[in-house]
């Protein structure tokens, strides 16, 4: 097992690589860039002046500066009429004097330092920017992971030994409704029921906790911090426990289905000691093994507009906003944490197929 470990370990570097570099291409080459926002920003202050000047009387002069042939100017939209010295000053700050390719190598190498820069729009450290959010982000993903796994395998299980029954079909009915609404039109439901919107007032509207947090007692602390993530929670999970139920559903139904549960109960075994003791661990294994992913998933991509939604400042709104005002250091630098996070979770998920059941073998895996 040791060396399939290290083999999934070194081939987490060439992958990481290759998003990398898939990404950081087509990033780099949509339009609406730092360079051209931050001239946008100085010709729409320049236009500000002017009128101010045209207004109170001044008299305006005609912009002269020359362009060059092949100017820098003609590389980015908006820049006509600047002059190529203020281009080329801004292209440095940004790092964009340099060549894509060794624009490219430069990030890297710092990457694998753990030196992801400094943003180009907040001016401070994308680590710093990374751990103030993550708090957010993990109560979120944990909260919502752990109660999806805790409805959802024991729902399926059932749905599965009762396949067919009113039970299996009305639990259907729901599961298929609550997959078909989206998980921020059932936050905004949450808030105009229960938030102050047109009904009652029963949890807060936004924030993980209240102002006076750092006041109230040790215990105090812990129930408003819970008072506060039940309808961004709740939200979550009904997007989210769907899907895992009706794999957990299938999983079992299939195993129900083999032969070995077959001998199984023609040996005389109860239908208890079947599912518990043959069927659970082989169905189970696909589904806990998933776990990791599933963690990634409800942490990293899951809960953007819940965040908004409910004011909650975390990883998918910084993401959402470095994107838009392409804050390129964030975006790369997160872009590079996360997917070597999501990576080294994705052998975790492997390793725990071993641990669920002893009987696979990972040194005759080939990677």
């Amino acid at each position: 097992m040791i060396s399939y470990i290290l083999r999934r370990i070194l081939l987490i570097i060439p992958t990481l690589i290759g998003i990398m570099i898939i990404n950081f291409f087509i990033i780099q080459s949509a339009p609406g860039g730092p360079v051209e926002r931050l001239i946008a920003q100085v010709k729409g202050e320049a236009v500000r002046a002017t009128e101010r000047i045209s207004t109170s009387g001044g008299e305006t002069v005609a912009d002269t500066s020359p362009m060059d042939a092949g100017s820098v100017t003609g590389k980015y939209r908006g820049a006509q009429g600047l002059d190529p010295d203020f281009i080329r000053e801004i292209e440095r700050l940004y790092g964009f004097d340099k060549p894509l390719h060794v624009r490219f190598l430069v990030m890297m190498g710092n990457y694998f330092r753990f030196d992801f820069g400094t943003s180009f729009f907040r001016d401070r450290k994308v680590m710093d920017l990374v751990l103030e959010k993550m708090p957010v982000s993990i109560t979120l993903g944990i909260w919502t992971t752990l109660i999806v796994y805790l409805i959802s395998i024991p729902l399926g299980i059932r749905k599965a030994v009762r396949n067919g029954s009113s039970f299996d079909i009305w639990t259907s009915f729901v599961v298929t409704v609550t997959y078909a609404i989206p998980g921020f039109l059932f936050a905004i439901l949450l808030i105009i029921l229960f938030a102050g919107g047109s009904f009652i007032k029963i949890f807060p509207l936004r924030g993980l906790v209240s102002e006076n947090w750092q006041e109230l007692q040790w215990h105090m602390k812990i129930l408003d911090y819970l008072w506060h993530i039940v309808l961004p929670i709740t939200a979550s999970v009904i997007g989210g426990f769907a899907g895992l139920t009706m794999f957990t559903k299938n999983s079992f139904l299939e195993e129900i289905g083999k032969q070995y549960v077959v001998t199984a109960r023609a040996k005389g075994l109860s239908e208890k000691r079947v599912l518990s003791g043959h069927v659970f661990r082989n169905a189970m294994l696909i589904v806990i093994a998933g776990f990791p992913s599933a963690f990634i998933s409800a942490l990293f991509t899951g809960t953007l507009l819940i965040e908004i939604i409910f004011s909650l400042d975390g990883l998918g709104l910084l993401g959402f906003e470095s994107a838009i005002n392409r804050d390129y250091p964030v975006v790369f630098g997160t872009l590079f944490f996360f997917s070597l996070l999501g990576l080294v979770l994705n052998l975790v998920g492997d390793l725990m197929y071993m641990f669920i059941d002893p009987r696979i073998d990972f040194e005759s895996r080939e990677v």
